[in-house]
């Protein structure tokens, strides 16, 4: 396939073009310096002058907290751009596979999130991504996604290896649940699903379902140092308080890849174990 990415400096989109790359796909990928999805011209010459088979959109403004206080902004990227991305797909007859957050989901529900639960954000954030759904359109692939880490970006597989350098014991919350991804997995799964052109949303995370505080604890563990150093803490004793709110309940229930039959992704424990490898070796 002949395949445009955006957002290409970030974690996913470079491990996106290095894996499709190595499966034989022709990958151009365009970073924000390259293509600002929130100018309309710019993306419809960047996609009609590549004629992609499919655009993977990895753009999106991930800043949690600053999505709570710059509202347009976060509207401008993560929903009107993903417009702009439709648009310009449907004039080259592109696929557009577009990747959303768990965010949507207000993190109420007792039980793991279907695809076909009513999302309900409760931040800035949230919203806007659920925004870019709507945008992208019935015939796109729609991947929502989770706690994403990655050899190649700021994650929290990255902050744990520096801080237990740097401190004898760590805190983390012990109420915010969901599944750890990684960005090789996920990006391999993101192939299979933009290659069968399969629309709709899809859940797509390792299978795992942990606490912040439990995943901290196999990310000290996997870097061969004491998980007792590890305590528990709840969201609410968080100083200073996070501006935008989170999920309590951030686990999604991959059922689509479940019913139609297809992978689904490894357990966590296995692509953090060669992630942290690849960081400190």
């Amino acid at each position: 396939m002949r395949v445009l990415v955006t957002g290409g400096r970030g974690q996913l989109a470079r491990d996106v073009a290095t894996r499709w790359t190595a499966a034989g796909d022709e990958v151009v990928g365009l970073t924000r310096d390259d293509l600002d999805v929130r100018d309309r011209d710019a993306v419809l010459g960047a996609i009609t002058t590549t004629r992609p088979d499919v655009v993977v959109n990895c753009a999106a403004w991930t800043a949690v907290d600053a999505c709570e206080g710059d509202p347009d902004r976060a509207f401008a990227v993560n929903a009107l751009g993903v417009r702009w991305v439709r648009e310009a797909c449907e004039i080259a007859g592109a696929h557009l596979v577009q990747v959303s957050t768990d965010y949507v989901f207000d993190g109420t529900s007792p039980r793991p999130y279907r695809e076909w639960d009513p999302p309900r954000p409760a931040s800035v954030y949230g919203a806007s991504k659920l925004g870019g759904e709507h945008e992208a359109g019935p015939d796109a692939t729609i991947v929502r996604t989770s706690w994403v880490c990655g050899e190649h970006g700021n994650n929290m597989v990255r902050t744990v290896l520096r801080l237990v350098e740097e401190r004898t014991t760590l805190s983390f919350v012990d109420d915010q649940r969901g599944c750890p991804t990684f960005t090789t997995d996920l990006a391999d799964a993101l192939r299979r699903l933009a290659a069968d052109r399969r629309p709709g949303i899809h859940h797509v995370t390792n299978r795992g379902a942990v606490s912040w505080y439990e995943f901290v604890r196999e990310i000290v563990a996997a870097a061969g140092h004491d998980p007792e150093m590890v305590e528990p803490i709840s969201t609410a004793d968080l100083d200073p308080p996070r501006p935008a709110p989170r999920p309590a309940n951030s686990v999604l229930d991959n059922a689509v890849l479940r019913l139609a039959g297809l992978p689904e992704l490894r357990d966590f424990r296995a692509p953090l174990d060669e992630l942290v490898l690849a960081l400190t070796t």
